[in-house]
């Protein structure tokens, strides 16, 4: 019998978690439309994870040529052409979206260009060019995150937020960034690296605030060695834009004057203008769309995935999102998303890799813990007589000895934390860790190394 809907399932958004949610369940067989206003690829593919990513990588040679030098070879002093990366990185990101779109026209799916808002709850407009009403049995709602600013703050139209950084027609100078998480601490290494002046700038006592307090402790240490200014504790009270630059004014009194100001405050749920009102839709306490487990909203036929629900922010989350809810309603097998004990990387300089709880996090959660830590110089740094130091933590629980949380911050820490991570996951015991054989000459080997328990030297 012919369905009285224009589609099975109509998705609000083509970033990751709405593109993987709309190609398994076109894959069905559904009648799948997609709805974006931007670019297909959604954050992480234009203006977050992957583009980031190119600009560490392009900031990390300027680090490589000096040790380069340490280990005998001879480099001309180098020089960086922002426009020739900018170009390369653009091209990149536009294939990259290409066959975003590619994999939603193979699967089947429709691809509507232009802003989508709930009209009813089976009922969608899309504005644009080619505006038109569609409806839907099933909607999906995942149109993930945006920049917050402090709205209020006099002549805050002279910052930009991390979209922008992007698209910068030059390479600044000099650059006060404001924040203290993930985007914060990235942007600071990233334009370290490629030859800013760079200046953090966190109201709170340190930055990534949630993470573990070494870590913590320890990044901002190596940012400072690699010249980054770090001024903790404050906030602005105003900008202004002179002759000389933006002129940042705190509420300490404090001044400072760089080419360019960049908020990195954090994001909030892209939900404003989605008509969820309307719908009935509702949000939780934070502004995010409430779902339960299975990411079903307030309404019974419209779900939310991704960074519009502000459950774990992250892109592979929203992934396993979008494919738990097509795996239960496209394909009869009722699925979750396991949030506990998800994996993240910081792509800072150097990187973070962390899974578990945090120290204090761990007390609270199981009271005694024993704690393994290890501050070192890796076998490559030692070699030309620099000063970086690598961190790595081990949590487990004293009752059961099971390990709660891996942190590691230094080189190549991502990597390792993907594979610490499913050992982690599936409930190992220090014991079981410290059976594993090391792999040498390698940092890593430090992980399944260390045996004697840290006490703090106030405790010791």
């Amino acid at each position: 019998m012919a369905s009285k809907y224009d589609y099975d399932l109509f998705v609000i958004g083509a970033g990751s978690g709405g593109v993987r949610a709309a190609r398994l369940a076109a894959m069905t067989g559904a009648r799948v439309g997609v709805a974006e206003e931007y670019r297909v690829g959604g954050t992480c593919v234009i203006r977050g994870c992957v583009p980031k990513k190119f600009m560490v990588y392009a900031s990390e040679f300027s680090h490589q040529v000096k040790t380069a030098r340490g280990f005998g070879w001879t480099v001309q002093e180098p020089t960086f052409d922002w426009p020739t990366f900018l170009q390369a990185k653009d091209i990149e990101i536009a294939r990259l979206s290409g066959i975003y779109v590619t994999n939603l026209q193979k699967a089947g799916a429709d691809l509507l260009h232009g802003r989508a808002v709930l009209k009813d709850t089976h009922t969608v407009e899309i504005l644009g060019d080619h505006a038109r009403m569609v409806t839907a049995e099933k909607i999906l709602i995942a149109t993930g995150g945006r920049p917050t600013y402090p709205a209020d703050l006099p002549g805050i139209e002279h910052a930009i937020s991390s979209d922008e950084a992007f698209h910068l027609d030059h390479l600044p100078e000099s650059i006060l960034i404001v924040g203290g998480g993930y985007i914060a601490v990235e942007f600071a290494g990233i334009y370290a690296g490629l030859g800013s002046k760079v200046t953090l700038l966190y109201r709170g006592a340190n930055v990534l605030r949630g993470f573990d307090d070494d870590i913590r402790a320890h990044l901002e240490r190596e940012m400072e060695r690699r010249g980054i200014t770090v001024v903790l504790g404050c906030q602005h009270d105003s900008l202004e834009k002179t002759d000389a630059g933006i002129v940042s004014t705190l509420n300490n009194g404090m001044k400072f004057t760089s080419e360019q100001v960049m908020f990195a405050t954090g994001r909030e749920p892209y939900v404003k203008g989605l008509g969820l009102e309307t719908a009935g839709v509702e949000l939780n306490e934070r502004g995010a769309i409430k779902v339960d487990k299975f990411s079903k909203t307030s309404v019974d036929n419209i779900w939310a995935v991704g960074d519009v629900t502000d459950r774990i922010n992250l892109t592979p989350v929203a992934i396993r999102e979008g494919a738990a809810f097509a795996e239960t309603e496209f394909r009869n097998n009722p699925t979750t998303f396991d949030h506990d004990m998800v994996a993240t990387a910081v792509f800072s300089q150097p990187p973070i890799g962390t899974v578990g709880m945090g120290e204090a996090e761990a007390r609270k959660a199981y009271g005694p813990i024993d704690v393994y830590r290890a501050v070192f110089r890796p076998m490559k740094v030692t070699f030309y007589g620099g000063e970086e130091r690598s961190l790595m933590k081990l949590l487990v629980r004293q009752d059961t000895q099971q390990v709660v949380g891996v942190h590691v911050v230094g080189p190549d820490s991502p990597e390792m934390i993907q594979m610490a991570a499913i050992a982690v996951k599936m409930g190992v015991t220090k014991q079981q860790w410290d059976s594993t054989c090391a792999v040498h000459p390698t940092a890593a080997e430090e992980l399944v190394t260390m045996r004697e328990k840290y006490v703090p030297a106030e405790l010791g």
